[in-house]
């Protein structure tokens, strides 16, 4: 493990993160855009129903963009060196995949941290809606969790792709989707059927936004709902870490991993 290679893969991120448009479109432009548009449509519910029901709306819709981003990033991050037929050419180098996915993972948590920041600011500043009254703890413990759980999804996909190839590059914009709707993100698991209920409970992004939702009303840790996450998401981590380098492996052994650039 060298840190200058890992610092290299980095410096090479913010430079594409820097001066693409398309990454700057999908990343801070899309933020801004959904922070401001649900604060409207937040804004709005507020005057003609409960204020705390149409807060939990916008506040799932401003902690998606953790996962949203995270796992934008460690995806893209590899597609955008495959498309530019520069993939092979990194790993001619004394790259090992370790680093370069400990610096996808670091990309993504920075970008997600500052990213989120920024929407929580804008929440904040134009629309009176404050995500550190749920309390630092909680706050930073959601985040964490949906970080961890956004790490998973992001090697499935990379594992995916060096697997099977672009083609199945779609995924790197839509899986995570999936996950809406079976993680109560932007309403109580409550109001779910029973049986989505249980299928809810066995992702860890369902207690951070369900202990997210509590601390509204009250800024105390969940810790029990916390303490079951992160068991979850070791859990998920280490299947994702065994499907990566599975696909790794079978992507080298069948020439998958030379042909991704055709």
């Amino acid at each position: 493990m060298s840190p200058e290679r890992v610092r290299a893969v980095l410096l090479q991120e913010a430079f594409i993160t820097g001066r693409s448009v398309e990454v700057l479109v999908d990343l801070p432009f899309w933020s801004v855009v959904t922070a401001v548009v649900f604060g409207f449509v937040t804004k709005f519910l507020s005057s003609v129903m409960n204020p705390t029901i149409a807060q939990y709306l916008y506040m799932g819709t401003l902690m998606w963009e953790i996962m949203r981003v995270t796992q934008y990033s460690m995806s893209l991050g590899a597609l955008w060196n495959v498309w530019s037929h520069n993939f092979s050419n990194m790993f001619i180098a004394p790259l090992s995949m370790l680093e370069y996915v400990l610096a996808q993972m670091l990309s993504a948590a920075v970008k997600a941290f500052l990213l989120f920041g920024l929407v929580a600011t804008i929440a904040a500043v134009l629309f009176d809606f404050n995500l550190f009254s749920m309390g630092l703890p909680t706050l930073g413990l959601a985040f964490v969790t949906l970080l961890w759980f956004a790490y998973s999804i992001g090697l499935f996909i990379l594992g995916v792709i060096f697997r099977l190839g672009t083609r199945i590059q779609a995924l790197a914009w839509g899986l995570v989707l999936i996950f809406q709707p079976l993680t109560a993100a932007f309403y109580p698991l409550s109001v779910m059927p029973p049986v989505m209920q249980t299928i809810a409970r066995m992702f860890p992004p369902t207690y951070a936004f369900e202990a997210a939702r509590a601390a509204l009303s009250t800024p105390d840790v969940s810790s029990e709902w916390f303490g079951i996450a992160t068991i979850e998401n070791v859990l998920y981590f280490a299947l994702a870490v065994w499907f990566f380098q599975y696909m790794f492996r079978r992507s080298r052994e069948t020439g998958q991993f030379a042909r991704n650039e055709e």
